[in-house]
């Protein structure tokens, strides 16, 4: 009996053993060691696919795909014991921000009190939840190598430091999340190599070529697009991190090559809603990682640069919603395989690699550590989220005129897994968003009501808040984006706890058009469903007009830019059948009219009635323009609104024939030799200029061009002050800098909506200012002055001193005539990473509306 006890026990060693030794390094898969040649995004599928069979302590979950079909992974590890219980874990962290009942299946727009009393059911005794985000960036790819080895280390049963954390501490790892764009960059680099890695900064393989791969395959980062969700890789994972709630998020970069390791604590300005402990724990998990690098001799750097403050990244976003977020930077970009640093130390990508294995080892060892009070601090973000929200205002009532601005921002909150309702039966006193004053509105059945008592309220704080708190201006990205304002439409902050009379509406269905034979259709022109129903009409050949004035038929009242599908021009047997189905599929309501002749205002028939040509649009491409700008409207155009659009190399045009186009798009960028005689005899010819950002700011004192920059006045003391070298400190040149900063601000503009250009808006328009370039107002007959700013046009968000007094009584949006084209200036960018849901219908005016 003893005999066979001893055989039993030795085979199952043995067996064990074999096991353990069945899992392969990535340096045994691959046939290299890791940082030796980059990794296909492919080849790091297969190991995470080969871990998957060969691991009994994972769970591989494809979350999604990119837009040129590479899959997206993530990677759940768990010891034995919590192996076979993720569902269970993960319901019982939902259970402690209380939000089971919103994720995973979710109910959105439901009321805010709905799952106020549901965390009291979850464990602080269970598993901690930590999740490693590698590679957003595709040109920072040391970091999806490291995730390789950091996968291994956590599946490798010999692994006497890892295999206890995993005793407390679930761990995800997402090794790619931005697949496209890591490709790009790794194709190229691998395509210019030579047999050595060149270190010489200035070799071949250093100078990537335009757009990079930072960017995903439309041109957008990632990293700035987490509350956004513009992006369908975006809301995989979104949509896929709000089901778990990690209690530790970490999201990993590069920097130049000349900068050594970044991690947290972080830089100020920190959100005032990032609590004692989120700032006390990033500093511990610091301490950890330095204590390695300080073993391994390894430079690094804290408290600077990279601050709290922007919602869309990826260490803000998580800690908005209860995690201990963090980005960590390894000095790579451009570094390739070698580079020579400016201190002449040759930095590789093993060395990089072996950098972020480091931090990423170091963060669950601290997570696994402090795993109960993890739980336990999570569990009270969420308490208090619901008992005591951020924030001055407790009810945001947001005014349903513009329902499908509503809805589009309804659908944004969903996504974010932020709780709304509709109605009140009373009239409220708040902050009217659009004026700055507080009054009185009576609240209306259909209007959007948003309690902040709920779980999201720190990220509904965050989002909402008409004035963005700033303790530092010295900030790496935007200062304002509080949504009425992104949206463009008027809402109200309540201080009172209000909540909703009910949690949906029932919106009135567009009427379905059934063997109508109508002398005319008319459809509205105020959102970016309309602009889609008019693609699809124009795609389908069906001739569209449009109002220049208001009018009344039909019993109803019909705004400028209005759209008229009229019979008169469409004489096809299937006219009517062919409008009906367009119209059901986009569910956009329309209105047959039986005459020509009007109520009120100028009839079909009129020459206020203005013909859409339809347009074939041009959109400037390549090394001289900004690719982000770029991917802006290009994914405008492809995703939003499904009409067609051409992108030329700017290199390209004194060889292409711009004949073939109508509209000719140029966003931000330094054009060389612009804008050339060529395009100039375009536009005289008929052909429509749209120039934004730089691209604007390019044309000012060209011949023919009316644009002209507004000059700074003379007389100011605290300029002359600032001009004098006694009074300036070095220690201070970065902040004296900051006098002229434009980090990202929104500013209020006067529009003029009875001009194409401003169909379908309100009079007054929010812009997202980058810079301070403004310009004087259009004298000329020929030029229209459509958006200008006062002086007191900023709503919210930090601008310099300088910049602030030179941003005022100008010019921000202008058309001028020439020949018989037209020129349109947009010193903003009205599409700004596809969030600023406000300047897309003023975008859309601008290819269809201007010059008809």
């Amino acid at each position: 009996m003893i005999k066979k006890l001893l055989l039993s026990l030795l085979f199952s060693g043995v067996f064990c053993a074999v096991f353990g030794q069945a899992i392969q390094s990535p340096e045994k898969f691959l046939g290299y060691k890791l940082g030796e040649h980059f990794t296909p995004h492919y080849k790091i599928v297969e190991y995470f696919k080969y871990v998957a069979q060969a691991s009994k302590n994972v769970k591989l979950v494809q979350y999604g795909s990119t837009n040129e079909g590479r899959p997206l992974l993530a990677m759940f590890i768990a010891s034995d014991e919590n192996i076979g219980k993720l569902e269970e874990i993960r319901q019982n962290n939902l259970r402690l921000a209380g939000l089971e009942t919103v994720a995973g299946g979710s109910t959105p727009g439901t009321p805010a009190n709905k799952a106020a009393a549901t965390s009291a059911a979850g464990s602080t005794s269970a598993p901690v939840i930590c999740w490693l985000s590698y590679n957003v960036h595709g040109n920072e790819p040391a970091s999806s190598e490291a995730a390789m080895w950091t996968l291994f280390d956590m599946v490798d049963a010999s692994n006497a430091r890892t295999q206890p954390w995993l005793k407390n501490t679930v761990v995800v790892i997402d090794p790619c999340l931005n697949p496209d764009g890591r490709d790009r960059y790794v194709n190229f680099y691998n395509s210019v190599a030579g047999q050595k890695p060149d270190a010489n900064p200035f070799a071949r393989e250093h100078a990537e070529p335009w757009p990079g791969g930072r960017i995903n395959h439309y041109y957008f980062d990632l990293n700035r697009d987490w509350a956004w969700q513009t992006q369908k890789e975006t809301q995989a994972r979104v949509a896929l991190f709000s089901q778990w709630l990690p209690e530790v998020h970490v999201d990993y970069h590069e920097q130049g090559y000349n900068a050594p390791y970044y991690f947290a604590p972080a830089a100020e300005p920190f959100h005032k809603v990032i609590t004692p402990w989120q700032r006390e724990m990033q500093t511990t998990i610091g301490k950890n990682n330095a204590k390695y690098f300080d073993q391994n001799g390894w430079l690094y750097f804290t408290k600077q640069e990279f601050d709290l403050l922007y919602p869309s990244y990826g260490d803000t976003y998580p800690i908005y919603n209860g995690s201990i977020g963090m980005t960590y930077e390894q000095g790579g970009i451009s570094a390739g395989l070698a580079v020579l640093t400016r201190t002449g130390d040759t930095l590789t990508l093993v060395d990089r690699v072996a950098h972020h294995h480091s931090t990423s080892l170091s963060t669950v060892e601290v997570t696994s550590a402090y795993a109960e009070k993890l739980l336990t601090e999570f569990k009270k973000f969420y308490d208090n989220s619901r008992a005591n929200p951020p924030g001055e205002y407790k009810t945001y009532v947001v005014k349903n005129d513009n329902v499908d601005k509503v809805n589009a921002l309804t659908a944004m909150l969903d996504r974010n897994g932020i709780q709304y309702g509709f109605g009140l039966k009373n009239s409220v006193n708040g902050y009217n968003y659009s004026n700055g004053k507080n009054e009185q509105y009576e609240v209306g059945p259909n209007d959007l009501v948003i309690n902040a008592y709920q779980s999201k309220s720190v990220l509904l704080n965050v989002l909402l808040e008409p004035k963005t708190f700033v303790t530092d201006s010295n900030t790496y990205d935007i200062t304002a984006w509080s949504l009425p304002y992104v949206y463009g439409l008027t809402a109200y902050g309540v201080k009172e706890s209000l909540k909703p009379a009910t949690a949906t509406i029932s919106a009135a269905k567009p009427q379905v058009l059934v063997n109508v034979h109508a002398y005319a259709y008319v459809s509205s022109w105020y959102s970016v469903n309309d602009v889609r129903f008019l693609a699809a009409l124009i795609k389908n050949n069906i001739k569209v007009r449009y109002s220049e004035k208001p009018f009344e038929a039909g019993g109803k009242k019909f705004n400028a830019g209005s759209l008229l599908i009229t019979r008169a021009g469409n004489d096809k047997a299937d006219f009517d059948q062919t409008v009906a189905r367009i119209a059901t599929q986009l569910n956009q309501d329309l209105t047959p009219l039986a005459s020509g002749f009007v109520e009120k205002g100028y009839d079909l028939g009129s020459d206020v009635i203005r013909y859409i040509r339809q347009p074939k649009v041009m959109l400037a491409a390549g090394d001289d323009v900004n690719s982000e700008a770029m991917g802006e409207v290009w994914h405008f155009f492809e995703q939003q609104i499904g009409y067609p659009i051409t992108l030329v190399r700017y290199k390209d045009l004194s060889r292409a024939r711009l004949s073939d186009f109508d509209v000719a798009i140029f966003p931000d960028g330094n054009y060389d030799d612009f804008p050339s005689d060529k395009l100039i005899g375009w536009v005289r010819d008929g052909g429509k200029l749209i120039a934004i950002q730089n691209a604007a700011a390019q044309l000012v004192d060209k011949k023919g061009f009316l644009l002209k920059r507004k000059e700074d006045k003379k007389d100011d003391k605290t300029d002359a002050k600032a001009k004098d070298p006694t009074l300036l400190s070095y220690n201070d040149r970065d902040r004296d800098a900051l006098r002229s900063s434009v980090p990202g601000a929104i500013y209020k503009i006067n529009l003029d909506n009875t001009h194409p250009l401003g169909f379908g808006l309100p009079k007054s328009y929010y812009s997202i200012k980058l810079s301070d370039d403004i310009y004087d107002f259009l004298g000329s007959e020929d030029g229209w002055n459509v958006g200008t700013v006062k002086k007191d046009g900023l709503v919210s968000g930090f601008v310099g001193q300088k910049s602030k007094e030179k941003i005022k009584d100008g010019l921000l949006l202008g058309v001028q005539s020439m020949g018989r084209g037209s020129v349109i200036y947009m010193a903003d960018d009205p599409v700004f990473r596809s969030f600023w849901e406000n300047g897309k219908l003023l975008l859309s005016n601008a290819v269809f509306m201007v010059g008809q």
